[in-house]
């Protein structure tokens, strides 16, 4: 672990990119990219990842808030994405935005 890695409060939150080559075609991984850019998913990903958009997927727009749960729900179904499914989110802005999704 490097030091930097080592400084964050939940070290174990986190992968490196050998560890996601690794297990990119596992069962069970969901790769996720969240950007400020909407449209830099369209220019490349990593193959499978799936796409959120924190504009039009997680915003609701008539209350101008979060989507509640249920739609969460929803959203996450509709991704392959259930309960037991370890989610790795990336995104541009140093995934500012990625931690948002």
């Amino acid at each position: 672990m490097t030091t930097q890695r080592s400084s964050y409060a939940h070290p174990e939150a986190l992968v490196e990119t050998e560890w996601l080559a690794e297990h990119l075609d596992d069962d069970g991984i969901r790769v996720i990219e969240s950007n400020e850019d909407i449209l830099l998913y369209d220019t490349g990903h990593i193959p499978g990842a799936v796409h959120i958009d924190w504009r039009s997927d997680l915003q609701d727009p008539l209350v101008r808030d979060y989507i509640g749960p249920e739609q969460f729900a929803e959203l996450c179904r509709a991704h392959g994405i259930t309960p037991e499914t370890t989610c790795i989110f990336y995104g541009d802005k140093g995934n500012w935005w990625a931690t948002y999704a």
